[in-house]
């Protein structure tokens, strides 16, 4: 029987959480969830996620949020084995590290930069907040300076949510990522290896990316 999935293609959490699944052949029953239309503050949905967010999975009366944990339970409950998340207590240690880093530093620096124009009614971007954002990417350009992948010698949960935000990032303005070689090639390398990755996640970025350039666009005009 599929987990249910609320989601949003724009979503880069969401997304995540559809190509973990696809890594480690789990079904999903896709349930689009548009918040623009308010849907994620119906009854039935509150009931499910008080924190009304998406991701969210209904993994047959099991109900969980964030991306990042939903990708953790999905690995831990259905992979064959530990390779996404590996069980050894130092390297799940830096796996949790860089979802950790992915979360509250990146793609909140991210969402820093890009929602306030977008949903908030900022009238331009905020300069401390493009600053911040490069010192995040700094740090990630750090880790794989290190590392082949974010966490390692080999694919994880870790590279999986830091592409769905940095294919975002990269997919609105893509000189975010100028002079990070180490990242360009990661992207690339995490691009091939990912299964169905179009269809999964660059079509969901392409589609923030165009809602963010029109806003940005409209202000430029007015």
């Amino acid at each position: 029987m599929p987990i249910d999935l609320y989601y949003m293609d724009v979503s880069a959490p969401c997304r995540a959480v559809m190509m973990t699944a696809k890594l480690i052949g789990v079904e999903l029953n896709m349930k689009m969830t548009n918040l623009m239309a308010g849907e994620h503050m119906k009854p039935e949905f509150l009931a499910i996620n008080p924190q009304h967010n998406v991701p969210t999975v209904d993994d047959k009366g099991f109900y969980l949020n964030e991306s990042r944990a939903i990708c953790a339970y999905l690995i831990n409950q259905y992979a064959k084995d530990d390779t996404l998340y590996p069980k050894e207590p130092k390297v799940r240690a830096l796996v949790d590290q860089r979802l950790y880093f992915d979360m509250g530093v990146l793609y909140q620096k991210f969402g820093l930069v890009y929602y306030p124009v977008i949903m908030g009614g900022a009238t331009k971007l905020s300069e401390s907040a493009i600053k911040d954002l490069a010192g995040a990417i700094d740090f990630l350009e750090t880790f794989l300076s290190k590392t082949t992948y974010a966490a390692g010698d080999h694919l994880t949960i870790a590279d999986v949510a830091l592409v769905a935000s940095v294919s975002t990032i990269e997919a609105v303005d893509k000189t975010h990522l100028d002079n990070h070689p180490k990242i360009q090639k990661w992207l690339e390398t995490c691009k091939a290896e990912i299964p169905d990755y179009q269809e999964l996640n660059q079509k969901g970025a392409d589609m923030f990316a165009k809602w963010a350039q029109g806003a940005l666009a409209k202000l430029e005009s007015a």
